[in-house]
């Protein structure tokens, strides 16, 4: 992102290395104000509930109409579990218990890091938030592969099946990037 003006003081920034640095920064030389920008994190849930695990289809862009674990950006003041249950109720008006963390994906091309929780889903009850035009349970054969908003998405719930037919659900970290043919890579630490 590419700032013009400082938001301390209204002047205008320039891309700079500051002294004891070692990347370019947006810098307001008028009230030394350094805008550190940094990656965003998102976090979500896999919500299970009788061998099935809980889907939305978005209804909203990025990717309207396709489906996706329920997950968004974190708030302030919130921990990052509270915001996976938080984001699952926004969006599929559902409460998950036992949560516990399932992964972690840094994305590096577009600056974000997800973390993923695993939960049992509260009574297996669910319906569309504003940000969802459905919801629905799905088991490993039902999900709509093709259908998936996010990469991210493809790849946890990927995790997620390998895990449940080891017999034991782990905690991962992944990389992932985009190649400049559109591909991506996938590496798991």
């Amino acid at each position: 992102v590419t700032l013009k003006y400082c938001s301390s003081c209204g002047e205008e920034v320039h891309l700079i290395i500051p002294e004891g640095d070692n990347r370019y920064r947006h810098v307001c030389k008028a009230c030394d104000t350094i805008h550190y920008q940094n990656p965003k994190v998102v976090t979500g849930c896999i919500a299970e509930w009788q061998d099935k695990v809980l889907l939305c289809r978005r209804a909203i862009e990025p990717r309207y109409g396709l489906w996706t674990l329920p997950a968004g950006f974190m708030e302030n003041n919130e921990s990052n579990m509270q915001g996976a249950a938080r984001e699952t109720m926004e969006e599929a008006n559902a409460r998950v218990d036992n949560m516990r963390l399932f992964s972690v994906f840094s994305i590096i091309h577009i600056n974000q890091v997800y973390t993923m929780y695993h939960g049992d889903l509260v009574e297996g009850k669910s319906s569309a938030g504003s940000e969802s035009l459905e919801t629905a349970l799905f088991q490993e054969h039902e999900i709509p592969w093709h259908d998936i908003a996010f990469h991210v998405v493809f790849e946890t719930l990927k995790q997620y099946y390998r895990d449940r037919r080891q017999g034991e659900l782990g905690t991962h970290y992944c990389e992932i990037n985009r190649r400049p043919d559109g591909s991506y890579s996938v590496t798991y630490c």
